[in-house]
């Protein structure tokens, strides 16, 4: 079953590729060798991308590294809008609301598509670079000793394509806020150690004015788990593998090991004080009734990046019981981020890079 899925994975982009390769070839209306020349670029583009899953690009100069994983990553999504686009043609052309002539040689018609595109991903771009500020209100008839304010945050992905810089901009806003904590849901670390470790990122979350804590994801296991514990301790990060701290006096935080490892504690054994109000960082919201059910006030969660990109939200939207934002069962109260980072391309069309600030009170 597992081979037959990494069939149609590999399968599908390479229909896609033959279909969107057929298209540009019939409609480009420029000399064979340019429509050749663009095919090719397109398909060095999506040969990269195996190159960067496949990590080779570790052995590459930092900057050559970076390029390939921007160019790489971003062609999955060039493709996936390039095939909806053709198929929107391709349809109105069957129904008779386009003609056929549109599509054969014609300038106007790859003009519109090529400024088309242009535009939505300059925007995507736009709007990834735009971090969203999220405000939540969490009270609860638990004892407080103060009000506590918490930034909380999931799905960093440091690496090639959110380099020290983009790092050194969050931190600004992470301190601006003037927090009590911070709490990052996992994916840190995109799925390699070496931009980290070269561009030492560990110096830039020292910055942060308050104390830091986090569970791992399943990013973190493709980087190698051991790797991120030693720089999660240079960091400066408290991290929690299916742990609990009590922090504040009053305030428990639990840390669950990623889904990725199968045989994690279950949740229920890691809460243990119900007393005290509990937050939980499980970086895949799933099983979202094993928190409610274990007592646990809050849960943060990330993961999904609700799809970075329509459609694909569609399709992240039905697979969780809640893929972004605040979900409640119970007295449970939930988050799911859709990140302050991205994996691959950076774009985001339809969704939003954010990150939480929470107010946490008592009430009587």
């Amino acid at each position: 079953m597992r081979f037959m899925w990494m069939m149609v994975f590999l399968l599908m982009p390479l229909l896609g590729i033959a279909y969107i390769g057929w298209h540009v070839w019939t409609l480009v209306p420029l000399s064979p060798w340019f429509r050749g020349g663009l095919i090719g670029f397109g398909l060095l583009s999506f040969f990269l991308l195996f190159l960067n899953l496949g990590r080779v690009i570790d052995h590459l100069p930092l900057g050559l590294a970076r390029l390939s994983y921007d160019v790489g990553d971003s062609s999955v999504i060039v493709l996936l809008y390039l095939v909806l686009i053709f198929l929107v043609l391709d349809l109105g052309r069957l129904v008779r609301l386009i003609p056929a002539a549109w599509l054969h040689q014609n300038f106007y018609t790859t003009m519109a598509i090529t400024l088309g595109m242009f535009v939505v991903f300059m925007a995507g771009n736009l709007k990834y670079h735009h971090k969203k500020r999220v405000e939540l209100n969490l009270t609860t008839t638990k004892t407080l000793r103060k009000p506590l304010k918490l930034v909380m945050l999931s799905d960093l992905h440091l690496g090639y394509h959110n380099p020290r810089t983009e790092l050194h901009r969050w931190v600004d806003m992470i301190n601006a806020e003037h927090p009590d904590y911070v709490l990052i849901a996992g994916d840190i670390i995109d799925m390699s150690m070496r931009p980290l470790l070269e561009e030492n990122m560990a110096e830039e979350f020292r910055r942060i004015k308050a104390p830091v804590y986090a569970c791992l994801g399943n990013h973190e296991f493709y980087a190698g788990v051991p790797e991120a514990h030693q720089f999660y301790l240079a960091a400066g990060i408290h991290l929690l593998v299916d742990e609990a701290a009590v922090v504040d006096r009053s305030l428990v935080v639990v840390g669950r090991d990623d889904r990725t490892n199968l045989h994690r504690m279950p949740i229920d054994e890691l809460v243990t004080n119900r007393d005290l109000y509990t937050i939980v960082l499980d970086h895949q919201p799933y099983n979202l009734e094993r928190a409610e059910a274990a007592g646990v006030d809050f849960q943060l969660s990330g993961h999904t990046h609700r799809g970075q990109v329509w459609p694909i939200s569609w399709i992240t939207d039905r697979l969780y019981e809640c893929s972004w934002g605040s979900h409640q069962r119970g007295a449970t109260q939930y988050y799911v981020s859709s990140g302050i980072g991205i994996w691959g391309g950076k774009f985001r069309i339809g969704t939003q890079s954010e990150y939480v600030v929470a107010t946490l009170r008592s009430v009587r």
